[in-house]
């Protein structure tokens, strides 16, 4: 479930709540029965690497693969 993260207009404090998605959006603070107001924050994760499939996990180009073809016959001969 995700958590969202509110703000009392009045004063000031900020909550966190864990909701589903389809629950309606608090609308009273819980310490003075303000107005709350939902705010945007970051997103909790990070990618790291290059993150492509293509540069990742790719297999290599086809010419290095030729060439150790081409090297497998000469030593043969």
């Amino acid at each position: 479930m995700p958590i969202y993260e509110y703000q009392c207009t009045k004063c000031g404090k900020r909550f966190e709540y864990m909701q589903k998605m389809s629950d309606p959006p608090m609308k009273k603070c819980e310490a003075c029965g303000g107005k709350l107001e939902k705010l945007i924050s970051p997103a909790g994760f990070q990618l790291k690497g290059t993150g492509w499939y293509k540069t990742d996990y790719a297999s290599k180009p086809s010419e290095k693969k030729d060439d150790k073809k081409d090297d497998k016959k000469e030593k043969k001969d």
